[in-house]
C-alpha cells in the first residue's frame, strides 16, 4: 500500500500553555515550523535566547534544539517534517509532492537567521498564515476531517507563502556591508527564490525586474557583493546539491537534471572544486556515516 504522505509529518497545537515538554522528535527532525499565535517569553534556540510574541514564525532545521521559557500563556502550532519525509522520494505515488515541497523548504533552509523569527514583507501574508495555520491543525487534528487534499493545499500554501518573504542569508562569500541597500537584497532574494528557473535568471530577466541596464547587471551585482553573479548562482546550486545528496536518496543524475548541470559528470566535476569530492563519493560518505 502506498505510503501516506502524511505519516511523516506531526502537526500539534498547544492552547494557552505555561510549559511545554521537550519535543520527543527532535532527534529525527529534519525541518520545523514554530508559529507562536500569541503569547510571550524566551524561546531558546541552541545557544541563542530569542524574546517571542504575538504572530511569529521560528524555522528549525536539523540539530536545532529548542524550548520555552513562557511568561504569559502560550498557544503554539508545529508542523515537523520527520527525516523519513525525504528520505525516500522514489518509490512513492506522492514523489511530485513530496520534490515540490522540497524545494520550497531547501528555499528556506538557505534563508535568513533562524535566531530571529521570520519578517512578513506585507500584513496579509502575516494575516494568510494566522488563517492556513488554524485550518491546518484543525484538519490535522480531528479525526472526523482530516482530508489528505486540505492537508496537502494548505501545508503547500503555508510553505509558498514563508520562502517568499525569507531574506538570505549572507555568507561569506559576499561582503555583508552592502547588502543593507535594498536593491542587492531584493537580487539575492529573487535569486534563490528563482533558482530553478534558468530563464528566470538571466542578465535580461534580472535587468527587466531591478530597474538595471543588462549589461550593468554583473558588474552591479559583483560591485556590490564582491562576488560574479554567475559564481553566486552556481555556489548557491552547489549547496543546494550538497542538501539534496546529504537528505534524500535522488540519484546524483536526478539532481544535475533539475539543478541544470549539464549532466551528472559535470554535477560531479563542479562538486569536487566546492566540496573536495564528487558529488557521487559525497553522497556514499554521508550515506555510509548513518
Amino acid at each position: 500500500m502506498p505510503r501516506a504522505i502524511f505519516e511523516d509529518i506531526v502537526i500539534e497545537k498547544f492552547e494557552d500553555v505555561t510549559s511545554l515538554a521537550f519535543c520527543k522528535y527532535t532527534s529525527i527532525r529534519f525541518f520545523e515550523l514554530l508559529f507562536i499565535e500569541k503569547g510571550s517569553g524566551v524561546l531558546m534556540i541552541n545557544d541563542h535566547r530569542v524574546n517571542y510574541s504575538d504572530n511569529q514564525i521560528f524555522i528549525l532545521i536539523p540539530n536545532d534544539q529548542y524550548k520555552f521559557e513562557i511568561e504569559t500563556p502560550t498557544t503554539v502550532s508545529a508542523v515537523k517534517f520527520l527525516n523519513s519525509f525525504f528520505g525516500d522520494m522514489m518509490s512513492d505515488e506522492n514523489q511530485a509532492q513530496r520534490k515540490q515541497w522540497f524545494k520550497k523548504i531547501e528555499t528556506i533552509l538557505h534563508a535568513a537567521n533562524r535566531a530571529s523569527h521570520l519578517e512578513f514583507l506585507s500584513k496579509v501574508d502575516e494575516s494568510s498564515i494566522l488563517s492556513l495555520f488554524t485550518v491546518l491543525c484543525n484538519e490535522y487534528n480531528d479525526e472526523s476531517l482530516k482530508s489528505e487534499t486540505v492537508l496537502k493545499h494548505t501545508l503547500h500554501s503555508i510553505l509558498h507563502i514563508i520562502s517568499r518573504n525569507v531574506n538570505f542569508v549572507i555568507t561569506n562569500e559576499v561582503d555583508s556591508s552592502s547588502v543593507a541597500d535594498s536593491k542587492i537584497q531584493g537580487m539575492i532574494n529573487y535569486i534563490h527564490y528563482h533558482i530553478h528557473d534558468a530563464d528566470k535568471l538571466s542578465k535580461r530577466e534580472l535587468a527587466d525586474e531591478f530597474n538595471i541596464s543588462e549589461n550593468y547587471v554583473s558588474q552591479y551585482f559583483k560591485m556590490k557583493t564582491g562576488i560574479g553573479l554567475k559564481k553566486y548562482i552556481l555556489n548557491y546550486k552547489l549547496k543546494l546539491a550538497e542538501t539534496r545528496l546529504k537528505y534524500t536518496n535522488l540519484t546524483v543524475s536526478e539532481i544535475s537534471h533539475e539543478l541544470g548541470f549539464t549532466d551528472s559528470s559535470h554535477l560531479d566535476k563542479t562538486f569536487i572544486a566546492y566540496k573536495g569530492m564528487s558529488a557521487r563519493a559525497y553522497q556514499t560518505s554521508i550515506k555510509g556515516s548513518k
